[in-house]
């Protein structure tokens, strides 16, 4: 066999699966409203799985439509059960929803809420075999969109992710919903979204790949449309504006890791987020804000450790942003000013474990370096270099 022949049969072998969008995307003022033959088409049986607050928010908008599925027509009615996740998607909540799911025999899952109660509904659909609607009552993250899961321990730890066979068969977006959420939950949405710039493009943005190439310039256009738009949405709930932000947050946010996959997902600042959940201290914060405090930590080991005065420039850039809209810029503003050096030692080492999506940037870094970083993330441009 010829060395060309070799190449084409090995090429001709690799097989890559990318689980890029949902089935079916309903997004508007009143998308709840209108999904109900979208979502009886899955089956008469749904559980209901959502945080309690999110069940509680989401009732108003879902219980009519529940009600009036099959009414006056040959469709059986649906019979839903509802079932709260806990605190955490962990295995211990995971096991107690499968348990619902044999109990209510359920043919198809209705997740509602945040990010985690998203997370253990579509894992529990994909354990289940069965279909999934995604209802996020907050643009707080992309999990409505995306075909993973992070799984955290009982004490909100986290763990490890688990990739799905598929993203959600249908996402229900309603904008009078998520508009009920807190505006810190969108602001900690935009840091969780724009991190997908700064993480896709060190990691990827030499890439030769359609694909990835495709995934780094969405990421591009996700970080100038949140530039200009943010502030003005925060400003103007329920706008145009506010809902081209909740769009990028929620959906272009997802579609980026879809096309790009995991190297375009998740880089230095979401290894320094899961770093950080091992630290009690942080788990008042929302997941977007830890992420966008991990932004200006990749930012800060860039400068420090390869002399990058583009990401000393862009930190700066970062900084004025998250000052204009209330993201975290420091471990103080993340309610960790008082952590000892102990603490960010362990929260250190955890996120350059050999595993840490950390490794996935262009040069090494060990803990020392990363708790310089993290303790340095307003420091004037130029300052110390940190050797290699």
């Amino acid at each position: 066999m010829t060395q060309t022949q070799s190449t084409k049969t090995t090429t001709a072998t690799a097989i890559y699966s990318l689980t890029i969008a949902p089935g079916c995307v309903l997004r508007g003022q009143n998308a709840l409203a209108q999904a109900t033959e979208a979502i009886a088409r899955f089956g008469n049986r749904p559980l209901i799985v959502g945080g309690s607050n999110s069940l509680a928010a989401a009732k108003p908008y879902l219980q009519p439509i529940l009600e009036s599925a099959g009414a006056g027509t040959a469709t059986p009615r649906l019979q839903s059960a509802e079932t709260a996740y806990g605190k955490d998607c962990s295995e211990t909540s995971l096991q107690n929803l499968r348990e619902a799911f044999q109990h209510h025999n359920a043919d198809f899952i209705i997740g509602v809420g945040g990010g985690k109660a998203l997370d253990a509904a579509k894992l529990l659909a994909h354990q289940c075999q069965i279909p999934i609607v995604t209802i996020p009552t907050s643009a707080a993250t992309c999990a409505a969109w995306t075909a993973l899961s992070n799984i955290y321990s009982e004490q909100g730890v986290f763990q490890y992710d688990v990739a799905l066979a598929r993203c959600p068969d249908l996402l229900i977006l309603d904008y009078g919903l998520i508009q009920t959420a807190p505006q810190r939950t969108l602001i900690a949405g935009i840091g969780d979204a724009i991190a997908k710039w700064y993480e896709a493009s060190v990691s990827s943005g030499h890439s030769e790949q359609t694909m990835i190439i495709s995934a780094v310039q969405q990421a591009r256009i996700l970080r100038d449309i949140l530039f200009q738009k943010s502030a003005t949405a925060l400003k103007e709930p329920g706008s145009e504006t506010w809902q081209q932000v909740t769009d990028a947050a929620v959906l272009l946010a997802g579609v980026i890791g879809g096309i790009g996959g995991p190297q375009c997902r998740t880089v230095a600042a979401h290894a320094v987020h899961n770093g950080l959940t091992h630290l009690l201290a942080s788990h008042g914060t929302l997941h977007g804000e830890k992420v966008a405090y991990g932004i200006l930590v990749q930012l800060r080991l860039e400068e420090m450790l390869q002399n990058n005065q583009l990401a000393a420039t862009a930190r700066q850039q970062l900084l004025k942003f998250y000052g204009e809209i209330g993201l975290p810029q420091t471990l103080d503003n993340l309610g960790l000013g008082d952590v000892s050096l102990t603490q960010l030692q362990r929260a250190a080492d955890i996120a350059c474990q050999p595993n840490s999506d950390i490794h996935r940037l262009p040069f090494k870094v060990v803990p020392e370096q990363l708790m310089a970083a993290m303790v340095s993330t307003t420091a004037p441009v130029g300052e110390s270099r940190v050797k290699n």
